[in-house]
C-alpha cells in the first residue's frame, strides 16, 4: 500500500466533519426487559467507578438514550480511525529517530 498524504488528510477532515455533526452521546447499555408487573420495563446500565449502575427508564427515555448510545459507539469508531490516521501521518512525515530495524505496525499503533 502506498502512502498518500492528501488522501489521508481528506479522510481525516471527513471524519472530523462527521464528529461535528454527532448528536447527543451517552455510554452504557439500554435494554427493553419486556412487560413486567407494572407494564413495560426499560433499563439503562453503565459502569461508574468500576461498579454497574442501573436506572429504570420510561419508553421515551429508552428511545432517546438508545440513539445516544449508538452515537457514542460511532464517535468511538471515528476517534479510533482518526488516531490511526494521525499515527500513520506522524511516522511517515515527521523525521524519525535512528533505528536498527523499522517499527512494526503493532508498535506504531497503526495495525
Amino acid at each position: 500500500m502506498t502512502f498518500d498524504a492528501k488522501a489521508m488528510d481528506k479522510e481525516y477532515r471527513r471524519l472530523s466533519r462527521k464528529l461535528a455533526k454527532t448528536g447527543w452521546i451517552c455510554h452504557g447499555y439500554a435494554q427493553n426487559r419486556g412487560p413486567g408487573a407494572g407494564g413495560p420495563c426499560y433499563q439503562w446500565s453503565r459502569k461508574v467507578r468500576g461498579k454497574t449502575v442501573s436506572v429504570a427508564l420510561s419508553k421515551e427515555q429508552y428511545l432517546w438514550i438508545t440513539k445516544a448510545i449508538d452515537n457514542w459507539h460511532t464517535v468511538q469508531q471515528n476517534l479510533k480511525s482518526m488516531e490511526k490516521l494521525s499515527l500513520t501521518m506522524l511516522f511517515k512525515t515527521v523525521p524519525d529517530a535512528p533505528r536498527r530495524k523499522p517499527l512494526s505496525k503493532k508498535v506504531m499503533g497503526t495495525n
